[in-house]
């Protein structure tokens, strides 16, 4: 016959495997931030080591390109922070269901609080993701210069 605890940590096992495909899903998501975040800091330094040697009016389209990349860099940072929350929340989530079993504690408010905390800050963090593609793109020009 099989030991009552042993089942117990199968089941919560099995509760946890769902949160666990949700760290894997915020990973991802962070792995496309963090390559915007370098796409973004990159363009920055190529344009800093272009402006010394730049004639005027280049040096002046430099010059309004870079608070469109601080912007962007800030959206993406935001982004970043708000799904790394999610991340840890999420972590506290999958130990609270090992301990609220364990130790026979009644904490099924707390991983629905935790739960839902961490949809609104993975949610919140698609937000800026959005917001940042969306500004990156309204300064898209394709096409030869007039």
């Amino acid at each position: 016959m099989i030991n009552s605890y042993v089942v117990d940590i199968a089941r919560v096992i099995q509760l946890a495997v769902a949160p666990v495909f949700l760290l894997v899903g915020i990973g991802a998501l962070l792995s496309v931030l963090t390559g915007r975040l370098n796409r973004i800091i990159d363009r920055a330094r190529v344009l800093e080591n272009e402006m010394p040697a730049a004639a005027d009016a280049r040096k002046t389209e430099i010059q309004t390109e870079f608070p469109r990349l601080c912007q962007r860099a800030r959206l993406i940072s935001r982004a970043i922070m708000l799904a790394t929350l999610a991340g840890i929340i999420v972590c506290v989530l999958v130990t609270a269901l090992f301990v609220g079993d364990v130790f026979t504690v009644g904490l099924s408010q707390l991983i629905a609080l935790l739960f839902v905390l961490a949809m609104l800050s993975f949610g919140g963090a698609f937000v800026y993701f959005l917001r940042e593609v969306l500004y990156a793109t309204a300064g898209i020009r394709i096409g030869p210069r007039q």
